[in-house]
């Protein structure tokens, strides 16, 4: 919302600023409004130009994160954001690119227009004033033959205005859904356009083609007072306003507004750019069922909290490519583990590679951890873990947690109660994690404490001997699909169902609802979260968390 305010405010105050400061009155007098449209909409596209790169500075983020822990929690939940807000600035330069061009194309027009024009109107005397001297021109286009298309091409501000609109049209079309998720190379690449993007917008003002009267000019020969006499000038005039004006460029701003924020990234990429070259050892290789990949890993000086997660590259697949991955594992381990599951071309050759017998074990570089949504779970008295498919990997490393500080006897854990809900749309999926739950299962028991963890297995995808076999052995003590003491549940969850039960057993409580997993599931969570949080601040709360990478 203050975003959108301070668009809103930047627009309105420039467009009155342009259509009534009195050194554009000669620029005015050709361009009309078109010149407030242009210039209000350069001076929000600098605002968000200077906004685009703060939500991807993720170790920026990581740092805020760490420091608004004592901070209140919607607070901190604004962080988890960072994507969806880089978005949004993303869509916002585009409409904004695209008022500005347009504006300027009728600019073009009109100062073609004038420069053409024999009929002694003011346009027309403003357009030829290049002919008395080299600071006297106010209208950029000097020849009756000269085009739009000319200026766009051949000028600095035309050709800069150009590159910079075809980066952003390239940039932004490559990260919708459709090419991120099956063509994820070429968002990645195009997405580095950002450079091109940035050093064209810091010159794409230096030429100045866009001027107004000098100060010095219109202390001289006011606008106001001295306009009407251009038109209707004699020979030998004699008057105050005989002097013609003079003009000068609007002097370039672009770089002030993105300077602080891209020395900012670059100290952000040098900096993951040295942690990523730190040596890691692949220390245990895991094939799962259902193609997924378990890298073991070890790092010197590598720290991690529950449910962060890393970038990973693998330089005998890509150099360049970095792939996001939630950490399985716990901080009480002496090691940190992603699973990989196929599902794009990188992945499936980097599992192929490690496939492979009597291979050399690939380098692979690690850029991380990275704060996330997860952190924050043990902030709540009562949590609810929603993972879908391979989005259980957070997941694991908060149960792992839990289990460590079961072995510890740690007394400082705030959380006295967490729902844990997986679907899987094959029973090999749930294979991953079986042993940690049946662990979880057994340590519980053991400490008196069975009842801190409960949990659901739903099965989306089955078949017909899936189900039969089910029927079969429904009376044994253990889930014949998980091995487990919690039976499988086939379909999908009654969400209001769940979170009835969940308000109902905890009716004084602030609930965190945790999901790793699609957009279609996160909006009926959020869904069901505002219906069951009570309006009254003494009784239950349930606070939504969405990873995002």
């Amino acid at each position: 919302a203050a975003w959108l305010g301070i668009n809103i405010f930047l627009f309105t105050y420039y467009f009155l600023f342009f259509d009534q400061d009195e050194r554009y009155f000669y620029t005015r007098a050709i361009l009309g409004s078109a010149l407030a449209w242009a210039r209000a909409s350069a001076k929000c596209l600098n605002f968000n130009s200077m906004l685009i790169l703060l939500p991807v500075c993720r170790n920026l983020l990581s740092f805020l994160r760490g420091t608004c822990s004592c901070c209140r929690r919607t607070l901190r939940k604004q962080l988890d954001h960072n994507l969806t807000f880089h978005k949004l600035v993303a869509y916002t330069l585009a409409l904004l690119t695209a008022v500005h061009t347009i504006a300027h194309l009728f600019n073009l027009e009109r100062y073609n227009h004038s420069q053409q024009a024999t009929d002694g109107s003011l346009p027309a005397v403003l357009s030829k004033m290049h002919l008395q001297g080299s600071n006297m021109w106010l209208n950029p286009i000097h020849s009756n033959r000269t085009t739009v298309e000319y200026v766009a091409f051949t000028t600095i501000p035309g050709l800069t205005g150009v590159i910079i609109t075809l980066a952003l049209i390239l940039m932004v079309t490559s990260s919708t859904e459709f090419i991120r998720r099956n063509y994820f190379e070429v968002f990645w690449y195009t997405h580095h356009l950002f450079l091109i993007y940035f050093a064209g917008l810091v010159i794409h003002g230096i030429a100045g083609l866009v001027r107004g009267q000098t100060e010095e000019s219109m202390e001289e020969v006011h606008p106001h007072r001295c306009a009407q006499y251009l038109t209707k000038k004699d020979e030998d005039c004699s008057h105050d306003c005989c002097k013609d004006p003079e003009f000068g460029s609007i002097p370039a701003e672009s770089w002030k507004w993105v300077l602080a924020p891209l020395l900012l990234y670059t100290f952000e990429r040098i900096l993951r750019v040295w942690r990523a070259r730190q040596k890691v050892v692949v220390t245990k290789v895991v094939m799962h069922p259902a193609r997924v990949l378990e890298l073991q890993m070890q790092k010197k000086g590598f720290r991690m909290e529950v449910g962060q997660y890393i970038f990973v590259n693998c330089p005998a697949i890509s150099l360049l490519e970095w792939h996001p991955f939630t950490l399985t594992s716990a901080p009480e381990e002496d090691y940190f583990s992603i699973h990989i599951r196929a599902a794009g071309d990188w992945t499936e050759r980097l599992i192929d590679t490690f496939q492979q017998q009597n291979a050399e074990m690939p380098r692979i570089e690690v850029d991380g951890p990275f704060g996330t949504a997860s952190e924050d779970v043990f902030q709540y008295e009562v949590a609810m873990l929603v993972g879908a498919g391979i989005g259980v990997t957070p997941f694991a490393s908060i149960l792992k947690s839990i289990w460590y500080k079961f072995q510890q006897a740690d007394q400082t854990l705030k959380t006295k109660k967490i729902y844990f809900y997986w679907l899987c749309r094959d029973t090999g999926a749930f294979a991953w994690f079986n042993d940690l739950l049946a662990s979880l299962e057994q340590k519980m028991a053991e400490s008196g404490k069975a009842d801190f963890l409960t949990y659901r297995l739903f099965l989306t995808g089955w078949n017909t001997s899936i189900a039969n076999n089910v029927a079969l052995h429904f009376d044994t003590t253990t889930d014949t699909v998980t091995g487990l003491r919690h039976k499988t549940i086939f379909g999908r969850p009654m969400w209001n169902s769940e979170f009835a039960a969940v308000a109902a057993a905890h009716p004084r409580s602030v609930v965190g609802v945790f999901l790793c997993g699609p957009g279609s599931l996160a909006k009926s969570l959020q869904k069901s979260c505002h219906q069951h949080s009570s309006l009254d601040p003494r009784k239950v709360k349930f606070y939504f968390n969405k990873e995002n990478f």
